[in-house]
């Protein structure tokens, strides 16, 4: 699934292609027909991302609500001579003159009101991306929680945006268990995290990928070949099982949690010890 930083960045490009223009709305599957009927020939005004919830801005207190899921794609193009026809099952599409994007395989698309948007984004936890966000309403809900860690950053209604590769590599950049319970970490340690991630995602919007290694674990500071993985990117941790740690050589491990795959290394992520059990 897509993780934040890759709605912001396509929020953006919608943006800047089709942002402060009246657009062609269509369905070519058919599944949003009515809706894209109402909006055909609208002004769009811009569009936003809220973790991974995508919103696109239309007049008239209207939105079009995305969530990609697992499958979803949205291809936007720009510069071109020619529309093309439809190819496949596109949900959505939008076009001007010179550009069009293509919506499939989204979990959601919907054409919402802005108090509808609003109740969407109520829901969500604060993201680390938007200028708006309070991480104190996350640390409130970490901080008296009994879940991992592990857990309670992948929790949408925690902190929205973060994603299994996120999730991995933040908290190996903190040297923090991913099955440490959320009430034992301290204040610092929350920051530290929210201001990692902070950094890390909007590098990510910048570049459209996922790097977290820092400059002297890079494949030209340590004299190693580049990863080479579908996801792309530098990481520490992530998809790297029984790989050894860039930063100790200790073997990365996995194991399952909450149906997804948790990335971490042993000796640089001790296992928390309380005092109290001490």
């Amino acid at each position: 699934m897509p993780e934040g930083h890759t709605l912001h960045r396509l929020a953006g490009e919608i943006t800047a292609v089709f942002g402060g223009s009246r657009v062609r709305v269509g369905s070519p599957q058919g599944r949003f027909a009515e809706s894209a009927a109402q909006l055909d020939g609208a002004l769009l005004v811009d569009a936003e991302a809220w973790g991974k919830q995508l919103f696109i801005r239309f007049e008239g207190d209207r939105f079009v609500h995305v969530h990609l899921g697992l499958y979803g794609t949205f291809d936007v193009r720009d510069g071109v001579a020619e529309i093309p026809l439809p190819v496949g099952q596109v949900r959505l599409r939008l076009a001007r003159p010179g550009a069009y994007a293509d919506l499939r395989g989204a979990t959601t698309c919907a054409l919402v009101t802005g108090a509808e948007r609003a109740a969407v984004a109520a829901k969500a936890g604060p993201d680390p991306l938007r200028e708006d966000a309070d991480p104190e309403r996350a640390w409130a809900r970490v901080s008296r929680s009994s879940a991992p860690i592990g857990t309670l950053l992948m929790d949408q209604t925690v902190l929205a945006g973060v994603g299994n590769v996120y999730r991995a590599e933040v908290l190996f950049r903190q040297r923090i268990h991913p099955l440490r319970p959320g009430r034992t970490l301290r204040r610092t340690q929350w920051s530290a995290i929210w201001d990692d991630l902070v950094v890390l995602m909007a590098q990510g919007v910048r570049t459209g990928r996922i790097d977290t290694v820092r400059p002297e674990h890079t494949p030209e500071a340590m004299g190693r070949a580049p990863r080479v993985d579908d996801h792309g990117g530098e990481v520490y941790v992530y998809r790297r099982t029984g790989q050894a740690c860039h930063v100790c050589g200790s073997k990365v491990r996995t194991e399952v949690l909450g149906g997804r795959n948790l990335f971490w290394c042993a000796r640089c992520q001790p296992v928390f010890r309380s005092r109290a059990a001490r």
